[in-house]
């Protein structure tokens, strides 16, 4: 079930009307008038549906920021093809500068999601005080706050704007004002959302995502702030934990939680971005970037995949648990079609490999496709490149998480992206107790995450756990899921060395406000290291 919220034409008209201080000569032919509209739940999800339609837009850049900056994932050209002016290897190497595009792009995303908010917080302020406005109200001032805190994770000193229409630049806040206002903005916007959770409440936030929000926030606070908020971590945690009827739950089904049917019904997922297919803008992220072109008939996709992405050998070496669910998520070794017969490719003896030397290199060649885990830069003659042979599009293990979607007839496809889940909820709060946060409801660290292994593999209960085993966890049960980067800062890895990295400089734990941000603002204030 597809639940993407839309505004309509009838609702574009309404906006137009509710906002409008003029007066027209015409005869109105619509019964959408200022003392009619907004009224009902349905006017204000209309009215509020271009913030939602807006953030359909975080899939991609914003994994680049998050993943391609980690040993998760890694975007080599090949052949020259993603090359880029090299903002793939700037990611991976921690090089990236305030240039890079998709730091610019991912600024914009954001902040024109918080601009979109403040619109629809402007234009609902003064209708008639209803439940449907408070509610209408508290959502939007949500979606604003996570659309803050996704900046304030990534570029920590940023400008807190929440006035529709003010043309004054604004000026940076501290990592810390921005905390305390956030914080303040969600605990305010509690009382009014909704505790609702299925198909009425898909795709918007809930309570439930507000705690999950903060939870996030209070987990990394002594990353943020320097403070510690473990206590606090656990307390919202346990908030969805406890919640009145248990609306969350672990699914015993991993990868079906991610297949193009997701949705409303998925009992894991506390916020989730709907997408369809069918839109513009729909995801595309996987089938796209992820998939290998050679298994295009396997998945029968009605596009060629692109297939530039891969993960490194050393965030898949936590992968190894043979009994884990979750190591199905990944595209690896010898491929085969669904009715155990070779996945092959025919092509030439250079097509295979262009660095074979023979004089038959013309000669046709079939080989069975493997998937090899390592990514190897083979063409001297280009930065970052692996080759533009079948030997280098099948390197890297690749992820199909989100399953690829074989009904679409474009990349868009139709699986929802979460951005809060139940078993995160239960991995941060086991994370605070390792960190010193009072245990309780009678759980332990080692409890809540025997609680999710139980149905993620069939191995033996784990018998004690610590900080170093909660992270490798989370590497599975997170994986490709943005969250990587901020864990990797969390738990101290980000200055390690994997792949073809070797920086360990501090400063790149936040990016450069982007060049094009400083050329509109002059107020914003570069972050260190960068000039």
């Amino acid at each position: 079930m597809k639940n993407l919220i839309n505004i309509t034409a009838g609702a574009l008209l309404a906006m137009a009307t509710f906002s409008s201080c003029q007066k027209l000569d015409v005869d109105v032919k619509t019964q959408l008038t200022p003392e009619t509209f907004p009224q009902t739940d349905q006017h204000y999800i209309q009215l509020t549906g271009q913030v939602y339609a807006q953030l359909r837009g975080i899939s991609v850049e914003y994994f680049f920021l998050q993943s391609l900056s980690t040993d998760e994932a890694i975007m080599p050209a090949r052949g020259g093809n993603w090359y880029d002016g090299g903002r793939y290897e700037q990611h991976t190497k921690h090089t990236w500068d305030k240039d890079n595009a998709h730091i610019g792009g991912v600024w914009t995303f954001l902040s024109t999601t918080i601009s979109k908010a403040n619109q629809s917080l402007y234009l609902i302020k003064d209708a008639p005080e209803t439940t449907a406005k408070k509610t209408a109200t508290a959502e939007m001032r949500t979606v604003r706050a996570l659309a803050l805190y996704m900046m304030m994770d990534l570029w920590g000193n940023v400008p807190i704007v929440t006035q529709f229409g003010d043309v004054t630049p604004p000026e940076t806040k501290s990592r810390a004002e921005v905390f305390a206002f956030i914080e303040k903005e969600v605990k305010e916007a509690i009382p009014d959302l909704s505790s609702v959770v299925g198909v009425p409440t898909y795709g918007r936030p809930t309570k439930y995502a507000a705690y999950a929000l903060l939870a996030k926030m209070f987990l990394n606070a002594e990353v943020y702030i320097g403070t510690n908020r473990y206590n606090d971590a656990v307390a919202m945690c346990d908030n969805i934990i406890a919640a009145t009827g248990a609306p969350f739950s672990l699914e015993t089904d991993y990868r079906k939680m991610f297949f193009i049917d997701n949705g409303p019904q998925t009992k894991e997922f506390i916020f989730a971005i709907p997408y369809d297919a069918s839109f513009s803008g729909g995801y595309m992220f996987y089938a796209r970037y992820s998939l290998p072109r050679s298994l295009q008939a396997k998945f029968s996709l009605k596009h060629t995949p692109s297939a530039p992405m891969s993960t490194l050998p050393e965030y898949y070496a936590n992968f190894n648990d043979p009994n884990d669910k979750r190591n199905a998520q990944w595209i690896r070794g010898l491929q085969f079609n669904n009715d155990g017969t070779s996945v092959t490719v025919t092509t030439t003896k250079k097509g295979y490999d262009q660095f074979y030397t023979g004089s038959d290199g013309a000669a046709p060649l079939t080989y069975q496709v493997n998937i090899t885990p390592n990514v190897t830069l083979r063409d001297a003659t280009r930065p970052f490149d692996a080759g533009n042979d079948e030997i280098a599009w099948n390197m890297g293990f690749r992820n199909n998480k989100f399953y690829c979607d074989s009904t679409s007839s474009n990349r868009n496809q139709n699986n929802d992206l979460p951005v809060f889940r139940y078993s995160d909820i239960l991995l941060m709060k086991a994370e605070a107790i390792l960190r010193g946060a009072t245990p309780t409801q009678g759980q332990t660290a080692l409890s809540l995450v025997n609680q999710l292994r139980a149905v993620r593999t069939t191995s033996p209960a784990w018998t004690a756990v610590t900080l170093e085993d909660l992270y490798k966890e989370r590497c599975r049960e997170m994986a490709w899921e943005t969250w990587h980067r901020n864990d990797m800062i969390r738990f101290g890895k980000f200055e390690g060395t994997w792949g073809f990295k070797t920086d360990a400089q501090t400063f790149h734990r936040l990016f450069p406000i982007p060049a094009t941000a400083t050329l509109l603002n002059p107020k914003l204030k570069q972050n260190p290291g960068y000039n």
